[in-house]
Protein backbone atom coordinates (compact mmCIF):
# COMPACT_ATOMS: atom_id res chain seq x y z
CA UNK A 1 0.00 0.00 0.00
CA UNK A 2 1.23 3.33 -1.13
CA UNK A 3 1.36 6.87 0.58
CA UNK A 4 -1.23 9.05 -1.94
CA UNK A 5 -4.59 9.78 -0.86
CA UNK A 6 -6.99 10.06 -4.19
CA UNK A 7 -10.10 11.44 -5.04
CA UNK A 8 -12.32 9.34 -7.28
CA UNK A 9 -14.38 12.36 -8.53
CA UNK A 10 -11.66 15.22 -8.25
CA UNK A 11 -13.21 18.08 -10.21
CA UNK A 12 -16.20 18.08 -8.72
CA UNK A 13 -17.10 20.39 -5.44
CA UNK A 14 -16.43 18.30 -3.07
CA UNK A 15 -13.19 16.86 -4.55
CA UNK A 16 -11.57 20.05 -4.78
CA UNK A 17 -12.88 21.08 -1.11
CA UNK A 18 -10.91 18.07 -0.01
CA UNK A 19 -7.94 18.66 -1.55
CA UNK A 20 -8.02 22.00 -0.52
CA UNK A 21 -8.30 20.47 2.90
CA UNK A 22 -6.00 17.80 2.33
CA UNK A 23 -3.53 20.78 1.01
CA UNK A 24 -3.92 22.32 4.07
CA UNK A 25 -2.51 19.16 5.60
CA UNK A 26 0.12 18.89 3.88
CA UNK A 27 -1.03 16.56 1.89
CA UNK A 28 -1.25 16.43 -1.92
CA UNK A 29 -4.23 14.61 -3.64
CA UNK A 30 -4.12 12.96 -7.09
CA UNK A 31 -7.53 14.37 -8.72
CA UNK A 32 -9.16 11.29 -10.86
CA UNK A 33 -11.42 11.85 -13.55
CA UNK A 34 -12.52 11.70 -16.93
CA UNK A 35 -11.77 15.53 -18.59
CA UNK A 36 -8.27 15.80 -18.39
CA UNK A 37 -8.54 19.74 -18.79
CA UNK A 38 -11.02 19.97 -15.84
CA UNK A 39 -8.15 17.90 -13.66
CA UNK A 40 -5.64 20.21 -14.87
CA UNK A 41 -7.86 23.22 -13.80
CA UNK A 42 -8.50 22.08 -10.05
CA UNK A 43 -5.31 20.16 -9.98
CA UNK A 44 -3.34 23.68 -10.30
CA UNK A 45 -5.81 25.48 -7.74
CA UNK A 46 -4.49 22.77 -4.84
CA UNK A 47 -1.01 21.44 -5.93
CA UNK A 48 -2.44 17.93 -6.74
CA UNK A 49 -1.73 15.72 -9.29
CA UNK A 50 -3.94 13.98 -11.72
CA UNK A 51 -5.06 10.66 -13.15
CA UNK A 52 -6.99 10.65 -16.30
CA UNK A 53 -9.40 7.63 -15.99
CA UNK A 54 -12.21 7.17 -18.60
CA UNK A 55 -14.58 5.25 -16.14
CA UNK A 56 -15.24 4.23 -13.19
CA UNK A 57 -14.18 0.71 -13.79
CA UNK A 58 -11.22 2.12 -15.22
CA UNK A 59 -10.33 4.27 -11.98
CA UNK A 60 -11.33 0.89 -9.88
CA UNK A 61 -8.20 -0.95 -12.01
CA UNK A 62 -5.94 1.56 -11.73
CA UNK A 63 -6.56 1.19 -8.13
CA UNK A 64 -5.79 -2.67 -7.76
CA UNK A 65 -2.68 -1.84 -9.58
CA UNK A 66 -0.67 1.62 -8.15
CA UNK A 67 -2.38 0.44 -4.31
CA UNK A 68 -2.83 4.03 -3.04
CA UNK A 69 -2.57 4.50 0.67
CA UNK A 70 -6.37 5.81 0.36
CA UNK A 71 -9.30 6.40 -1.67
CA UNK A 72 -11.80 8.95 -0.93
CA UNK A 73 -15.06 8.01 -3.55
CA UNK A 74 -17.46 11.49 -3.93
CA UNK A 75 -19.00 9.89 -7.17
CA UNK A 76 -22.52 9.43 -6.62
CA UNK A 77 -25.06 7.49 -6.25
CA UNK A 78 -22.73 5.53 -3.77
CA UNK A 79 -25.22 2.16 -3.91
CA UNK A 80 -23.90 2.30 -7.68
CA UNK A 81 -20.25 3.33 -7.70
CA UNK A 82 -19.08 2.12 -3.80
CA UNK A 83 -19.13 -1.89 -4.39
CA UNK A 84 -16.34 -1.66 -7.62
CA UNK A 85 -14.33 0.56 -5.48
CA UNK A 86 -14.76 -1.07 -2.57
CA UNK A 87 -13.65 -4.25 -4.09
CA UNK A 88 -10.73 -2.42 -5.45
CA UNK A 89 -10.05 -1.43 -2.61
CA UNK A 90 -10.11 -4.60 -0.42
CA UNK A 91 -7.83 -6.46 -3.08
CA UNK A 92 -5.36 -3.58 -2.75
CA UNK A 93 -5.27 -3.00 1.11
CA UNK A 94 -5.96 0.64 0.30
CA UNK A 95 -8.14 2.46 2.92
CA UNK A 96 -11.53 3.62 1.34
CA UNK A 97 -13.87 6.85 1.95
CA UNK A 98 -17.21 7.58 0.75
CA UNK A 99 -19.59 11.14 1.00
CA UNK A 100 -22.76 8.55 1.06
CA UNK A 101 -25.72 10.05 2.87
CA UNK A 102 -28.70 7.65 2.43
CA UNK A 103 -29.85 4.72 4.69
CA UNK A 104 -29.56 2.23 1.59
CA UNK A 105 -25.61 3.19 0.67
CA UNK A 106 -24.67 2.96 4.74
CA UNK A 107 -26.41 -0.45 5.15
CA UNK A 108 -24.30 -1.72 2.48
CA UNK A 109 -21.10 -0.67 3.62
CA UNK A 110 -21.50 -1.71 7.06
CA UNK A 111 -22.11 -5.40 5.59
CA UNK A 112 -18.95 -5.42 4.46
CA UNK A 113 -17.30 -5.18 7.67
CA UNK A 114 -15.92 -8.62 8.50
CA UNK A 115 -15.00 -8.66 4.59
CA UNK A 116 -12.92 -5.65 5.37
CA UNK A 117 -11.39 -6.84 8.89
CA UNK A 118 -10.01 -9.70 6.78
CA UNK A 119 -8.60 -7.76 4.44
CA UNK A 120 -7.17 -5.44 7.26
CA UNK A 121 -8.33 -2.42 5.59
CA UNK A 122 -10.87 0.50 6.61
CA UNK A 123 -13.74 1.57 5.32
CA UNK A 124 -15.32 4.93 5.88
CA UNK A 125 -18.71 5.34 5.09
CA UNK A 126 -21.21 8.99 5.61
CA UNK A 127 -17.49 11.35 5.56
CA UNK A 128 -19.81 14.44 5.65
CA UNK A 129 -21.70 16.82 7.29
CA UNK A 130 -24.86 15.07 7.96
CA UNK A 131 -23.55 11.98 9.88
CA UNK A 132 -20.40 13.37 11.02
CA UNK A 133 -22.40 16.29 12.66
CA UNK A 134 -24.72 14.75 14.40
CA UNK A 135 -23.34 11.07 14.95
CA UNK A 136 -20.44 13.09 17.13
CA UNK A 137 -23.31 14.61 19.41
CA UNK A 138 -24.72 11.72 20.37
CA UNK A 139 -21.19 9.44 20.64
CA UNK A 140 -20.57 12.84 22.91
CA UNK A 141 -23.81 12.28 25.10
CA UNK A 142 -23.72 8.68 25.40
CA UNK A 143 -20.10 8.07 26.37
CA UNK A 144 -19.52 6.13 29.58
CA UNK A 145 -23.35 5.72 29.55
CA UNK A 146 -26.02 2.57 29.00
CA UNK A 147 -27.97 2.53 26.00
CA UNK A 148 -30.63 5.23 25.99
CA UNK A 149 -34.46 4.06 25.28
CA UNK A 150 -34.67 7.22 22.42
CA UNK A 151 -32.69 9.70 20.22
CA UNK A 152 -33.69 12.38 17.80
CA UNK A 153 -30.76 13.94 15.61
CA UNK A 154 -31.24 16.96 13.69
CA UNK A 155 -29.08 18.15 11.13
CA UNK A 156 -29.48 22.46 10.36
CA UNK A 157 -26.94 23.14 7.26
CA UNK A 158 -26.04 26.13 6.01
CA UNK A 159 -23.48 26.36 3.30
CA UNK A 160 -22.85 28.63 0.10
CA UNK A 161 -24.00 27.23 -3.44
CA UNK A 162 -21.95 27.55 -6.64
CA UNK A 163 -23.42 27.46 -9.71
CA UNK A 164 -23.42 24.19 -11.52
CA UNK A 165 -25.50 21.37 -11.55
CA UNK A 166 -26.76 18.91 -8.62
CA UNK A 167 -24.38 16.11 -9.15
CA UNK A 168 -26.17 12.56 -8.53
CA UNK A 169 -24.37 12.13 -4.80
CA UNK A 170 -26.71 14.94 -3.94
CA UNK A 171 -29.79 13.83 -5.82
CA UNK A 172 -28.92 9.67 -4.90
CA UNK A 173 -29.38 10.57 -0.89
CA UNK A 174 -32.22 12.90 -1.58
CA UNK A 175 -34.35 10.48 -3.31
CA UNK A 176 -33.07 7.52 -0.95
CA UNK A 177 -34.71 10.00 2.18
CA UNK A 178 -38.36 9.50 -0.02
CA UNK A 179 -38.41 5.97 1.91
CA UNK A 180 -39.74 7.11 5.23
CA UNK A 181 -38.13 4.99 7.67
CA UNK A 182 -37.14 5.37 11.59
CA UNK A 183 -35.82 2.53 14.14
CA UNK A 184 -38.53 1.47 16.52
CA UNK A 185 -37.61 -1.26 18.58
CA UNK A 186 -34.24 -1.67 17.90
CA UNK A 187 -34.91 -1.93 13.97
CA UNK A 188 -35.73 -0.32 10.61
CA UNK A 189 -39.20 0.84 10.20
CA UNK A 190 -41.55 2.05 7.89
CA UNK A 191 -42.32 5.84 8.76
CA UNK A 192 -43.89 9.02 7.10
CA UNK A 193 -41.60 11.02 5.31
CA UNK A 194 -41.54 14.99 6.73
CA UNK A 195 -43.61 13.91 9.64
CA UNK A 196 -42.49 14.81 13.48
CA UNK A 197 -41.95 18.57 12.96
CA UNK A 198 -40.26 20.59 15.79
CA UNK A 199 -39.59 24.05 15.81
CA UNK A 200 -36.23 24.04 16.98
CA UNK A 201 -34.01 27.27 18.80
CA UNK A 202 -30.48 27.51 17.75
CA UNK A 203 -28.28 28.05 20.53
CA UNK A 204 -27.75 31.72 18.57
CA UNK A 205 -31.12 32.61 18.97
CA UNK A 206 -32.50 31.47 15.93
CA UNK A 207 -35.02 29.42 15.27
CA UNK A 208 -35.48 26.71 11.71
CA UNK A 209 -37.85 23.93 11.18
CA UNK A 210 -36.90 20.25 11.41
CA UNK A 211 -38.99 16.91 9.90
CA UNK A 212 -38.00 13.55 9.47
CA UNK A 213 -35.86 13.02 6.55
CA UNK A 214 -33.98 8.92 7.25
CA UNK A 215 -30.61 9.79 5.42
CA UNK A 216 -27.36 8.49 6.65
CA UNK A 217 -27.36 9.84 9.96
CA UNK A 218 -30.37 7.38 11.09
CA UNK A 219 -28.49 4.70 11.06
CA UNK A 220 -25.18 6.09 12.82
CA UNK A 221 -27.46 7.51 15.56
CA UNK A 222 -28.43 4.28 16.13
CA UNK A 223 -25.24 2.43 15.57
CA UNK A 224 -23.74 5.02 18.11
CA UNK A 225 -26.27 5.13 20.49
CA UNK A 226 -27.88 1.54 20.79
CA UNK A 227 -31.32 3.34 21.42
CA UNK A 228 -34.53 1.17 20.82
CA UNK A 229 -35.95 4.02 18.73
CA UNK A 230 -34.22 6.90 16.63
CA UNK A 231 -35.57 9.36 14.45
CA UNK A 232 -33.67 11.39 12.26
CA UNK A 233 -34.60 15.12 10.82
CA UNK A 234 -33.48 17.84 9.04
CA UNK A 235 -34.09 21.77 8.09
CA UNK A 236 -34.07 20.47 4.30
CA UNK A 237 -36.89 19.14 4.43
CA UNK A 238 -40.26 20.65 3.73
CA UNK A 239 -42.37 21.37 6.30
CA UNK A 240 -45.96 21.93 4.27
CA UNK A 241 -48.79 20.21 5.17
CA UNK A 242 -49.40 19.98 1.16
CA UNK A 243 -45.82 18.75 0.52
CA UNK A 244 -46.51 15.95 3.39
CA UNK A 245 -49.20 14.63 2.30
CA UNK A 246 -48.25 14.02 -1.56
CA UNK A 247 -45.16 12.34 0.25
CA UNK A 248 -46.45 8.51 0.56
CA UNK A 249 -47.38 8.07 -3.61
CA UNK A 250 -43.86 9.77 -4.28
CA UNK A 251 -42.22 7.35 -2.07
CA UNK A 252 -44.12 4.00 -3.18
CA UNK A 253 -43.18 5.02 -7.28
CA UNK A 254 -39.56 5.73 -5.85
CA UNK A 255 -39.36 1.91 -4.73
CA UNK A 256 -39.45 0.97 -8.89
CA UNK A 257 -35.77 0.94 -9.52
CA UNK A 258 -35.69 2.02 -13.31
CA UNK A 259 -38.05 5.49 -12.02
CA UNK A 260 -35.40 5.81 -9.31
CA UNK A 261 -32.31 5.61 -11.75
CA UNK A 262 -33.80 7.24 -14.43
CA UNK A 263 -35.15 10.63 -11.88
CA UNK A 264 -31.66 10.94 -10.52
CA UNK A 265 -29.70 11.17 -14.46
CA UNK A 266 -32.83 13.72 -14.70
CA UNK A 267 -32.69 15.74 -11.64
CA UNK A 268 -28.58 15.43 -11.28
CA UNK A 269 -28.58 17.47 -14.53
CA UNK A 270 -30.87 20.61 -13.10
CA UNK A 271 -28.89 24.01 -13.33
CA UNK A 272 -28.45 25.44 -9.37
CA UNK A 273 -27.53 29.06 -8.96
CA UNK A 274 -24.92 30.77 -6.94
CA UNK A 275 -26.33 32.03 -3.50
CA UNK A 276 -24.91 32.67 -0.38
CA UNK A 277 -25.15 30.53 2.85
CA UNK A 278 -28.40 31.05 4.58
CA UNK A 279 -26.42 31.71 8.14
CA UNK A 280 -23.13 32.04 9.96
CA UNK A 281 -23.76 28.49 11.28
CA UNK A 282 -24.11 24.86 10.63
CA UNK A 283 -25.52 22.74 13.60
CA UNK A 284 -25.75 18.90 14.29
CA UNK A 285 -28.11 18.66 17.80
CA UNK A 286 -29.38 15.48 19.50
CA UNK A 287 -31.64 14.82 21.89
CA UNK A 288 -31.29 11.61 24.12
CA UNK A 289 -33.66 9.96 26.42
CA UNK A 290 -33.21 7.01 28.80
CA UNK A 291 -35.17 4.79 30.98
CA UNK A 292 -35.21 6.24 33.61
CA UNK A 293 -36.23 10.05 32.51
CA UNK A 294 -32.88 11.25 31.78
CA UNK A 295 -32.56 13.26 29.02
CA UNK A 296 -29.53 15.02 27.82
CA UNK A 297 -29.52 17.58 24.58
CA UNK A 298 -26.49 18.98 22.92
CA UNK A 299 -25.33 20.75 20.03
CA UNK A 300 -22.44 20.92 17.42
CA UNK A 301 -21.86 24.21 16.02
CA UNK A 302 -19.46 24.69 12.77
CA UNK A 303 -19.25 26.62 9.39
CA UNK A 304 -19.93 25.92 5.85
CA UNK A 305 -21.24 22.71 5.89
CA UNK A 306 -19.61 21.91 2.68
CA UNK A 307 -16.37 23.00 3.77
CA UNK A 308 -16.81 21.04 7.28
CA UNK A 309 -17.51 17.89 4.41
CA UNK A 310 -13.76 18.48 3.25
CA UNK A 311 -12.60 19.10 6.47
CA UNK A 312 -14.17 15.60 7.73
CA UNK A 313 -12.81 13.46 4.81
CA UNK A 314 -9.33 15.40 4.44
CA UNK A 315 -9.14 14.37 8.33
CA UNK A 316 -9.91 10.97 7.87
CA UNK A 317 -7.65 10.04 5.39
CA UNK A 318 -4.60 11.95 7.18
CA UNK A 319 -5.64 9.62 10.31
CA UNK A 320 -5.81 6.33 8.10
CA UNK A 321 -2.52 6.74 6.50
CA UNK A 322 -0.59 7.70 10.01
CA UNK A 323 -2.53 4.20 10.60
CA UNK A 324 -4.59 5.27 13.36
CA UNK A 325 -7.71 3.32 11.80
CA UNK A 326 -8.96 -0.32 13.05
CA UNK A 327 -9.90 -2.77 9.92
CA UNK A 328 -13.46 -2.64 9.69
CA UNK A 329 -16.68 -0.59 8.12
CA UNK A 330 -17.68 2.43 10.40
CA UNK A 331 -18.52 5.93 10.22
CA UNK A 332 -16.10 8.93 11.14
CA UNK A 333 -17.30 9.35 14.71
CA UNK A 334 -17.36 5.86 15.44
CA UNK A 335 -14.21 5.21 14.47
CA UNK A 336 -11.43 8.49 15.62
CA UNK A 337 -14.58 9.47 18.44
CA UNK A 338 -16.02 12.76 19.32
CA UNK A 339 -12.79 14.76 19.05
CA UNK A 340 -12.63 14.62 15.08
CA UNK A 341 -15.46 17.13 14.39
CA UNK A 342 -13.29 19.38 16.86
CA UNK A 343 -10.11 19.15 14.59
CA UNK A 344 -11.87 20.08 11.69
CA UNK A 345 -13.16 23.22 13.31
CA UNK A 346 -16.24 22.18 14.95
CA UNK A 347 -17.39 23.19 19.07
CA UNK A 348 -19.83 21.12 21.65
CA UNK A 349 -22.69 22.88 23.10
CA UNK A 350 -23.14 20.83 25.62
CA UNK A 351 -25.55 21.95 28.90
CA UNK A 352 -24.43 21.99 32.39
CA UNK A 353 -22.14 24.45 34.43
CA UNK A 354 -19.25 23.87 32.42
CA UNK A 355 -20.80 25.96 29.18
CA UNK A 356 -19.76 25.04 25.92
CA UNK A 357 -17.21 21.94 25.97
CA UNK A 358 -14.86 22.34 22.56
Amino acid sequence: MGAQIWILGGTGRSGRTIAAQLALRGLPAVLVGRDENRLRAAAERTGSETLPAPSLAAAASEVRRQRPGVVINTVGPFTATAPDVVDACRGAGSHYIDLANDVTALTAAFETHDAAVGAGHTLVTGAGFGVTATESVVVKLCAGRPAPLEVRVDMVPSMAMTAGTAGEALIGSLLGALEGRRITDGRPAPARIFSDAVRLTLPDGSQVTTASMPLGELLAAHRASGARHVLSASSEAPSSPVVRAMMPAVSTLMRWERLRSFTTRRLARVRVKAKERPRDHSWGHAVVTWADGEIREGWLRLGDAQEFTGAVSAETARRLLAGEGRPGAYTPAALFGPALAVSCGAAYLLPGPAGPDT
